[in-house]
């Protein structure tokens, strides 16, 4: 079974761009683009992996990433932030909310996201 990546995105072109690439590379891939749409997506497909921005319509990034850290089943799910805010103005309680990676949108190409998600997923890497 083909691991599975939840994009939360509010420019669906840019949703878009990523669910292609990572099809591609054989992700099982569905993304949302608001907040509320987001924690359903999410607690529905259960991803191995979530590609997470922080500013979206409805809800932030992080309080999306509060309510599923919240659940017994979101507790273990890795989670790349994904954003063009800066690590500096992020809010400080992401990284008590358990991120593997903060990657800035602007600075990555798709491949090299792709790249980044394979790292993250083939890590044994825990948010404990």
């Amino acid at each position: 079974m083909a691991l599975r990546i939840a994009i939360i995105e509010d420019e669906t072109s840019i949703a878009q761009m990523y669910e292609f690439k990572f099809k591609q590379a054989g992700y099982d891939v569905q993304y949302a683009t608001t907040g509320d749409d987001a924690v359903k997506l999410i607690a529905e497909m259960r991803p191995n992996l979530i590609l997470l921005d922080l500013m979206l319509p409805g809800m932030t990034g992080e309080q999306i990433l509060q309510k599923v850290r919240a659940e017994d089943w979101g507790k273990d799910i890795k989670v790349i932030v994904l954003t063009n805010t800066s690590a500096e103005a992020a809010p400080d309680e992401l990284n008590t909310l358990g991120i593997s990676r903060y990657v800035i949108k602007a600075q990555n190409t798709p491949a090299q996201l792709l790249q980044t998600v394979e790292e993250v997923l083939n890590s044994g890497e825990s948010y404990d």
